[in-house]
C-alpha cells in the first residue's frame, strides 16, 4: 500500500467524510481512517507504451508479489509444528543427539495431532461433511535436514519414521484439506491462519489445546525419553539466553506464513517460562497421549541425584568431599532408586521428580547436617576453620563458611544484577510486526520502521551498540579455578574440622537437626508446605535463595522440596510428632 500514490483522489469518504486514502494490493482506494474499500481503482497514464490511452490498473505489482502477499493457506497447527523444528534444531545445535528430533519429537507430535484430532486421522476436526484426504507416507523424505517450504506437508516429510507401528490411517497430504475456496477468504479476515478463529475458541473437554509454553513442554518429554543432559531448568535457561526459540518464534516462519488477527493471541508471548507451569503441562501433555513408562533412571544417567549433586556442588563452590554425603543422603532416602526416578505418565500417580530441584535439596540437607544453619553454630565453625588455617597454611585448608559466604554473595549478586538488567533491557517487539487486520499491515510496517529508525540514532549518540552478542551456552553459570585470588575455589577444601572420627567412619560434630517443616499440609492441599522468609535462619534464607536463583525457580518450590528430602530421612522424628498430635486430639475428645 502507497499512500504518496493516492494523494491525487482527493473525494470525500462515505462513511466518515475525510480526505486521505491509501492503495490495496489490488489497487482500489481505501480510507486510512476508516477503511471503508471503494470501487474506484487507480488509473495509469503510461504514454510509453500506448501513447493517449488510459490503462486502469488491476494489479500494482508481479504475480509473484501478489501471491507472496497472499501468502499460504496454513494451520495453527502447522504453526506449531513450525516452532517445535526450530526448537528441535536448536538442541541438535546444543548437542542434543539427532535421535531426539528425527524419532523421538516426531513421535510424540504426530501422537498429540493423532489424539486432537487434527491429522493422521479419518476425520480431522474442522472438516466435517468432508472425507479427509489420505495418502501413505511418503519414504523418500527421510530426515529434517531441509526447512519445509510448505508447513502442510511437513507431517509427512519433516519428521522422520521411526520404526514404530502407530501408524493410524497414514499420512494426509494436508492435515486440513480445503474444501471450498470461500472458506479461506472468510477465515483470513480475522486470522492469518484458516483456522485461527476456531482455535481461539475451541474448547472441547479432555484435549489439550496446544500452546507456545508446550512446545517446550514437548522438547522436555524428549530430552527425559532420551536421558540427555539437560535438565528442566537448563532447558528454560537457555531458552531465556536466546540459544532455543520461544519469544516471538513465530517471526522465523516463512515468510509466505502470514500472521495476524487471532494469530497474535495464539502465538505471541510476552512472558518468561516458569519452571512450575511447564512441568505441570508436560505432565499433562505425557497423560493426555497415554505414554508409556519411560526409560530406567540409572546410576550412569545424568539425572541420577548422585551425578547432579556432584554438578551442583561444583557450581555453588562447594568442598568436593561433600559429595560423599549427598550420596549417603541419597541412599538412606531411597530416592536414587530406578523406580521413584523413572516416570510412568499411566500409573495411577503420574508424577515425575524434579530432577535439578531433588538434587538441590539434598545438598541443602547435607549443609544443615554439617553447621545446623541456625547463624550461630556455622560461625562458631568458621572461626575453628580459620585460626587452623592460618597456622596451617601448607597443609590441605579447612572449609571456611563464612569465607565461602562471602565470596558467593558477591557472586551471586553481580549475576543477579546482570540478569535483572538483562531483562529489564530485553526487547519484546519482534522484528516482523503483527497485525490485526491485512489493511493495518501498511500502518504497522510503517511504525515499526520508524521505531528501528530511531533506536538506531538514539545508539548512535548514546555510543551503545544496538545488540548484544548472545552468550555461548554452558551448562555451568559460574566458573571456579584454582589459584584465582579474588574469587577463591573451596573445591578442594576439607572438611575435618566439621566432621570427627567415630570407629571406622566420620560423623558430624554436629548433633543437632532442627526440620524445615513440622506439619505437612493436608492432601486436598494444592502444596506441601509454606514458606515464610522471616520464620528461618538468614543463612537458610541465603542458601535457600541462592539455590533458587541458579534454577530460576520460587523459594517456596526448593524449600517444599527440601521437606520431602527431611521427611524420607526423618521418618521416626514425623512418626512421633503424628502420635502426639493424635494423643492430644484423643485427650481433648
Amino acid at each position: 500500500m502507497d499512500l504518496e500514490e493516492a494523494k491525487e483522489f482527493k473525494e470525500r469518504c462515505t462513511q466518515c467524510a475525510a480526505v486521505s486514502w491509501g492503495l490495496t494490493d489490488e489497487g482500489k482506494y481505501y480510507c486510512t481512517s476508516c477503511h471503508n474499500v471503494t470501487e474506484r481503482s487507480k488509473e495509469v497514464i503510461n504514454t510509453g507504451a500506448i501513447p493517449n490511452t488510459k490503462i486502469q490498473a488491476i494489479s500494482r505489482g508481479l504475480k509473484r508479489k501478489r501471491k507472496l502477499e497472499k501468502g499460504w493457506d496454513w494451520y495453527v497447527c502447522e504453526g506449531f509444528q513450525q516452532i517445535l523444528y526450530q526448537q528441535a534444531e536448536a538442541l541438535k545445535t546444543l548437542g542434543v543427539g539427532p535421535e531426539l528430533k528425527n524419532e523421538v519429537l516426531h513421535n510424540f507430535w504426530k501422537r498429540y495431532l493423532q489424539k486432537s484430532k487434527q491429522a493422521y486421522c479419518k476425520n480431522p476436526v474442522y472438516t466435517s461433511g468432508r472425507k479427509a484426504t489420505v495418502l501413505e507416507d511418503n519414504p523418500s523424505h527421510s530426515d529434517w535436514d531441509s526447512e519445509p517450504d510448505l508447513l502442510s506437508d511437513f507431517s509427512c516429510r519433516s519428521f522422520v519414521e521411526s520404526g514404530t507401528d502407530s501408524q493410524p490411517d497414514g499420512c494426509p497430504q494436508k492435515p486440513f484439506p480445503i474444501s471450498k475456496a470461500s472458506q479461506s477468504e472468510t477465515a483470513s479476515i480475522c486470522s492469518g491462519s484458516l483456522d485461527g478463529v476456531e482455535y481461539s475458541l475451541r474448547k472441547e473437554k479432555g484435549i489439550v489445546k496446544m500452546t507456545v509454553p508446550r512446545t517446550l513442554a514437548f522438547c522436555y518429554l524428549s530430552l527425559l525419553w532420551q536421558r540427555e543432559t539437560i535438565t528442566l531448568s537448563d532447558l528454560l535457561r537457555f531458552v531465556e539466553e536466546g540459544h532455543i526459540p520461544y519469544i516471538n518464534a513465530f517471526q522465523h516462519f516463512p515468510e509466505e506464513m502470514k500472521l495476524y488477527g487471532r494469530d497474535k493471541g495464539i502465538f505471541a508471548i510476552e512472558s518468561w517460562p516458569a519452571y512450575e507451569d511447564i512441568y505441570k503441562k508436560m505432565i499433562e501433555i505425557a497423560k493426555f497421549l497415554d505414554l508409556p513408562r519411560f526409560p530406567d533412571i540409572t546410576e550412569d544417567c545424568y539425572l541420577h541425584p548422585n551425578i547432579l549433586c556432584m554438578k551442583y556442588l561444583m557450581e555453588v563452590n562447594l568442598p568436593d568431599e561433600m559429595n560423599d554425603l549427598t550420596c549417603q543422603v541419597v541412599k538412606m532416602t531411597g530416592i536414587g532408586e530406578v523406580d521413584f526416578l523413572t516416570f510412568d505418565p499411566i500409573a495411577k500417580m503420574a508424577k515425575t521428580v524434579k530432577y535439578d530441584v531433588q538434587a538441590v535439596a539434598v545438598i541443602v540437607v547435607v549443609l544443615k547436617l554439617l553447621f545446623l544453619l541456625d547463624d550461630n553454630l556455622e560461625w562458631t565453625l568458621s572461626n575453628i576453620a580459620e585460626k587452623y588455617n592460618e597456622k596451617n597454611k601448607e597443609d590441605k585448608p579447612w572449609f571456611d563458611f563464612r569465607k565461602w559466604y562471602q565470596v558467593m554473595k558477591r557472586s551471586v549478586d553481580e549475576k543477579k544484577q546482570k540478569w535483572e538488567e538483562a531483562r529489564a533491557k530485553y526487547l519484546w517487539k519482534s522484528e516482523k510486526p503483527l497485525y490485526h487486520s491485512s489493511i493495518d499491515r501498511a500502518v504497522v510496517y510503517k511504525r515499526r520502521e520508524m521505531v528501528v529508525s530511531l533506536q538506531k540514532q538514539f545508539s548512535t549518540l548514546v555510543d551503545s551498540a544496538p545488540t548484544v552478542e548472545k552468550k555461548s551456552p554452558s551448562s555451568f553459570q559460574f566458573n571456579w579455578t584454582e589459584g584465582d585470588s579474588a574469587r577463591t575455589c573451596f573445591h578442594g577444601h576439607g572438611l575435618q574440622g566439621i566432621l570427627k572420627k567415630k570407629g571406622q567412619s566420620m560423623t558430624t560434630k554436629n548433633s543437632l537437626y532442627w526440620l524445615s517443616t513440622q506439619k505437612f499440609c493436608r492432601s486436598y492441599c494444592k502444596h506441601v508446605t509454606t514458606y515464610e522468609e522471616s520464620n528461618f535462619s538468614l543463612s537458610y534464607q541465603f542458601i535457600i535463595n541462592l539455590f533458587s536463583f541458579l534454577l530460576r525457580i520460587k523459594t517456596s518450590s526448593l524449600h517444599e522440596e527440601v521437606s520431602l528430602i527431611e521427611k524420607r530421612l526423618f521418618k521416626t522424628k514425623y512418626s512421633k510428632t503424628k502420635k502426639k498430635s493424635r494423643s492430644r486430639k484423643g485427650r481433648k475428645y
